[in-house]
């Protein structure tokens, strides 16, 4: 069943002007009848005539009005009046008579029925036939009646003429009252509707937070203020750690309640003069104006920080995700919002780049880190077309044996204006404008083609170890890419061994555990790069069954003198042996950290003790050398090492 329709603001106005033409009718013909009822009480001849004709008009005006037909009953309806009027006047007294009283009455009603071509044409017939009357009178045309004495007919039709005009005020008053309620109405409507679309348009939809734009309002107020007063305004950009791995385990809807659940902590850690702010994806800006020193902002970062390690409780799954956190100052770092932001949003890369979880200051120095990185991004998308790139390899030594087992590919790039640009400079770069894909792709073919070329040439079957970038990793397709390095090159699969980082193993998702599965059955090793740096835990050694780990140079320089170092690397060989994993330690300097490692009952190591990277022409004749200085026994890793390599 369908609910009936409102009418239109056409119709209702129609309707009521409808229903006024039958009151002002009724209560003329009720003032004609009281008028005619004092006549006779009071012994006056009644004007018949006048009335009859009046009332039968007024009747037909009722049925037009109840038919909808409202603008020839209001045309009739007020004809009617100003003709019984004029009918009055002429019969009695003249421009002396009482009827004339009525003609305001006549005007106020045609007023309120018609539009002003109704009005204007009343008041017209009006004034003439008050003009015919005056100069009927003044030819002598018409004998003018005395005018009666003052008695309660009289005063009858005083009151009935005095009675409807004052019914006809109150309709209009009553007619204005209403317009003035529903503009009053329709003002708070508008009102209500421009707040409403101001708030979307300064609010984000799904936290309900201010957004950009409301931020940079808020901005230029508290920097106005500033510039006033003694203090700083901090700017402080904030981005989930993790958050991506929630979202595609959880789903979108769990992503999106996470985001809320942020939204809402945030809010509870600020003062009311501050501005939590959603700026788009996981990322929140916070303004904090009147501070009085950096401090200040160093602790709200910090108590940011620490609050969003609490776990949050999503789709009832705890789930854990902290952030990094950069802060930019005004005046000190940029005098407009769009300068501090970005700064704000480089010390924030630069928080993640230490480890996630921490928040840095924006300085000047970060400037010129940002030009260099624009730029060595722009170089590198020539360099690989330009064959710029090249693989150094560094010799992987059997502890017991002095054998060389392995060799760890690293990449170099020559730059024909740069030189010699190290890893540590553009792969950070390479690894945030995404040509670390392409880069990784290129090592790990090379070091394929590589690795089997040695092999045809008899210089030795030991495997090659690459690096492989997360962001690498995460695409998705790495094990087809290793797949198709070992086809072109023809090397056998045991012979390579991807080195991933232990930030990657901290994604708990499905596709790590697919993607790792599948280079199992390709049959590659699986080793840990750098372990013990990052959040080194036993439950993703278990879950995702790596075959070595690699002990940081910085745990392994100092193990001869630092007896923390020393126990450090003691643990984490004794752990892997309980977990039949194998250690390999980089950084091996001198001969004294080779003999206490192997003393731990680390079996394999690597570096300057027994060479820096090499070019492959160069590797090739250092291995060669060492082969000859061994009696040319060294073809093989011996039966240890190929054991511990799994």
């Amino acid at each position: 069943m369908t609910e009936p329709s409102l009418p239109s603001p056409r119709d209702a106005d129609a309707d009521r002007r409808a229903r006024r033409v039958r009151q002002v009718a009724l209560a003329a013909l009720l003032a004609m009848a009281a008028s005619l009822i004092g006549s006779l009480a009071t012994g006056r001849a009644p004007d018949l005539p006048p009335f009859a004709v009046a009332a039968v008009m007024l009747s037909l005006t009722w049925m037009l009005a109840g038919t909808r037909r409202t603008e020839l009953a209001a045309w009739l309806l007020m004809f009617s009046l100003a003709g019984v009027v004029g009918a009055l006047v002429w019969r009695n007294s003249g421009l002396r008579d009482p009827a004339i009283m009525a003609y305001p009455t006549v005007l106020l009603f045609a007023a309120l029925l018609g539009q002003g071509r109704l009005l204007a044409t009343i008041w017209l017939v009006s004034l003439f036939s008050l003009a015919a009357v005056w100069l009927a009178t003044l030819q002598g045309w018409r004998v003018q009646s005395p005018v009666p004495p003052a008695g309660l007919g009289t005063l009858v039709d005083a009151a009935c003429i005095l009675s409807v005009s004052a019914f006809g005020i109150w309709l209009m008053a009553s007619d204005l009252l209403q317009a003035l309620a529903h503009l009053k109405r329709e003002n708070a409507r508008v009102r209500e509707s421009e707040s409403r679309a101001e708030h979307i348009a300064g609010h984000d939809a799904l936290t309900a937070l201010p957004n950009r734009t409301l931020a940079r309002d808020r901005f230029s107020r508290f920097a106005s203020l500033a510039a006033r007063r003694p203090g700083l305004l901090g700017l402080l950009y904030l981005d989930l750690d993790r958050f991506k791995s929630v979202n595609d385990a959880l789903g979108q809807r769990a992503g999106d309640e996470l985001l809320q659940q942020v939204g809402q902590r945030l809010a509870t850690l600020v003062r009311e003069s501050d501005t939590v702010a959603r700026t788009g994806g996981d990322e929140f800006l916070l303004l904090l104006p009147e501070l009085s020193d950096e401090e200040d902002a160093a602790l709200v970062a910090q108590k940011v920080l620490d609050r969003l390690r609490e776990p949050f409780v999503v789709g009832g799954v705890d789930v854990t995700v902290g952030a990094s956190v950069g802060i930019a100052l005004f005046p000190r770092d940029g005098g407009d919002f769009d300068t501090l932001i970005r700064r704000a949003d480089t010390a924030m890369y630069r928080a993640k780049d230490a480890g996630r979880g921490a928040w840095r200051f924006f300085d000047a120095a970060m400037d010129a880190h940002i030009i260099e990185h624009v730029r060595l991004a722009a170089a590198m998308h020539t360099a690989l077309a330009r064959g710029e790139f090249e693989l150094h390899y560094q010799p992987q030594v059997a502890l017991g044996s002095g054998r060389i087992v392995g060799a760890e590919a690293l990449i170099r790039w020559r730059h024909p204006e740069l030189g010699l640009v190290p890893p540590a400079r553009f792969i950070p770069v390479a690894e945030h404008c995404g040509l670390i894909v392409p880069i990784g792709d290129w090592v790990l073919r090379e070091a394929c083609r590589q690795a089997a070329t040695w092999s045809r040439e008899r210089l030795g079957d030991f495997w090659i170890a690459v690096n492989v970038s997360p962001v690498q990793f995460r695409r998705g397709d790495v094990d087809r890419v290793v797949a198709a390095a070992l086809d072109e090159s023809g090397l056998a699969p045991g012979r390579l061994e991807l080195e991933l980082t232990e930030s990657l193993l901290l994604d708990d998702s499905p596709s790590l555990d697919a993607t790792m599965e599948r280079l199992r059955r390709i049959g590659v090793t699986l080793s840990i790069d750098d372990f013990g740096t990052g959040y080194s835990n036993m439950a993703y050694l278990k879950r995702l069954r790596v075959q070595r780990l690699k002990i940081d140079r910085s745990f392994v320089a100092d193990i001869t003198s630092d007896p923390q170092d020393e126990a450090i690397v003691r643990a984490i060989v004794q752990v892997a042996q309980s977990l039949g994993l194998s250690t390999i330690a980089e950084g091996i300097e001198d001969a004294a950290t080779l003999e206490r490692l192997a003393a731990m009952g680390c079996p394999l190591g690597q570096g300057y003790h027994w060479a820096r990277p090499l070019p492959a022409a160069e590797f090739a004749a250092y291995v060669r050398a060492r082969q000859g200085a061994a009696g040319g026994h060294e073809t093989a890793p011996p039966r240890g090492a190929e054991a511990v390599a799994g």
